[in-house]
């Protein structure tokens, strides 16, 4: 499990200083929304966020300047629409409650894969994610929403296996579940976005990653 989850919680807001607009109710306009969407994500991943112009993605949409405006208002609220998209794919039930008679390992290697394979479809956004925190402070707060909103989930998760008397009773869950989540994200974020790190199988990303979160938190033996 990683930090770069929403959990229970509702998701926060993208971009707060460029609130999304109402969606289209045309089919029409549906599409193009869609279209642009497609298109920003496109240029965006393949000429990184700064150097990404407008023109640029209305030629890819093929559309015009004027109905870009239509729907957006600058760079930044369609990178925030591309950004809600990718999260949507990212969204999965993560650790969440596992059932007394569950295993715990299963419940915990079921969610790493999960995070990790929809880490890897949006790694070049992930990325792009990483570099624009650094330079606009809405995206920086909206990385820092992602991450807490998870390390919370993750956490209850925690302090439900310790009352079952399934984990260390005597770790912090929140801040067990900071320091676990922070190693699973960052290294996710090595893994699949750093283009020059050294390749990493996946299936032993998995159960490397599992079997750290299963040691920390001192899972009982496997029946």
């Amino acid at each position: 499990m990683a930090e770069d989850e929403w959990g229970d919680a509702p998701p926060p807001s993208m971009a707060p200083e460029v609130p999304a607009r109402e969606l289209p109710v045309t089919k029409r306009g549906v599409r193009t929304r869609e279209a642009l969407v497609r298109a920003a994500r496109a240029v965006f991943e393949r000429q990184g966020y700064l150097d990404a112009k407008l023109t640029d993605i209305t030629r890819e949409a093929n559309c015009s300047t004027g109905s870009f405006y239509t729907y957006f208002t600058n760079k930044e609220e369609i990178f925030a629409a591309v950004l809600r998209e990718a999260q949507e794919d990212m969204m999965h039930p993560g650790m969440g409650r596992v059932p007394g008679d569950g295993d715990p390992y299963a419940v915990l290697e079921a969610a790493n894969r999960a995070y990790l394979e929809a880490y890897r479809r949006n790694a070049r956004l992930m990325a792009l994610l990483e570099q624009v925190s650094h330079i606009d402070p809405a995206f920086r707060r909206l990385r820092r929403a992602r991450a807490d909103a998870f390390i919370r989930r993750n956490a209850r998760g925690i302090a439900d296996l310790q009352a079952r008397g399934a984990a260390d009773p005597a770790l912090d869950p929140l801040l067990t579940s900071r320091a676990l989540s922070g190693m699973v994200s960052r290294v996710a974020y090595t893994a699949f976005a750093d283009e020059d790190a050294d390749p990493i199988d996946f299936d032993t990303l998995v159960t490397t990653l599992t079997r750290l979160w299963a040691n920390a938190l001192r899972f009982p033996p496997r029946p």
